[in-house]
């Protein structure tokens, strides 16, 4: 009775510390990227429909890999897919990384057109890290 009572709370601190991770990811994101309004960051570009929706499926999917990340394992897939996310969503002309290495009119002549597509794939990495994190944890022996 004890073991299930102990299983219990580590159920509830993982999805607690997940949903944890997804509502911060979201604000985090959400305020550097300035998709909506705030006194820190200004946006050059105008925010297109499409980004809060994957933003907030990044979120998610952030906060369910961290809910079932099993810490012994390590998988790197999880960060590229955010890293993907965040270009897709962020503006790229406030981007100081990307204006430095490719400049401001071939962001908006080349990146701006695909960056949904940039944020997508970031979506479908994080998606497939959840998936294999989730399947390893399954196929996983219990303690």
């Amino acid at each position: 009775m004890k073991a299930k009572l102990i299983f219990q709370e580590s159920v509830f601190r993982r999805l607690l510390a997940g949903a944890a991770v997804a509502f911060a990811a979201f604000a985090a994101i959400g305020t550097v990227a300035v998709l909506w309004d705030n006194p820190f960051f200004i946006r050059m570009t105008p925010v297109g429909g499409w980004e809060i929706g994957l933003l907030a499926l990044l979120s998610l999917l952030s906060g369910f890999y961290v809910a079932i990340h099993r810490p012994f394992c390590s998988n790197k897939t999880i960060g590229v897919g955010g890293v993907l996310g965040f270009v897709g969503v962020a503006c790229p002309v406030c981007n100081k990384i990307l204006l430095l290495v490719f400049g401001g009119e071939l962001l908006l002549a080349y990146f701006e057109p695909i960056r949904i597509y940039v944020a997508a794939l970031g979506v479908l990495i994080a998606a497939w890290a959840v998936f294999h994190e989730w399947r390893q944890w399954n196929d996983a022996p219990a303690v």
